[in-house]
């Protein structure tokens, strides 16, 4: 696998992304209104089980939860990547 780089920089992450056509997104059933505990995720067309939420509320959970995530460029193969695993900082 190629590297991926630890990211915590809001534009950063929003970049990599809506490039690879990714929302911000938070699994359903972990939303409250504290935020605390929600997993957040990338949602990519292919995935219906996430909750896409504003890039604002998505942030706000991810420096609330003092997170990081880890982004990968391109595959081992050299194709675009959208792995994207998420990470205490």
């Amino acid at each position: 696998m190629a590297d991926a780089e630890k990211v915590t920089d809001h534009d950063q992450i929003k970049a990599w992304a809506e490039e690879r056509g990714g929302e911000p997104a938070a699994v359903a059933d972990t939303l409250n209104d504290d935020k605390k505990g929600a997993v957040l995720r990338i949602k990519f067309q292919d995935e219906d089980d996430l909750e896409v939420i504003e890039w604002d509320e998505f942030f706000e959970i991810f420096d609330q939860n003092e997170l990081a995530v880890l982004l990968q460029d391109e595959t081992a193969d050299g194709d675009t990547s959208r792995f994207a695993k998420f990470v205490n900082r």
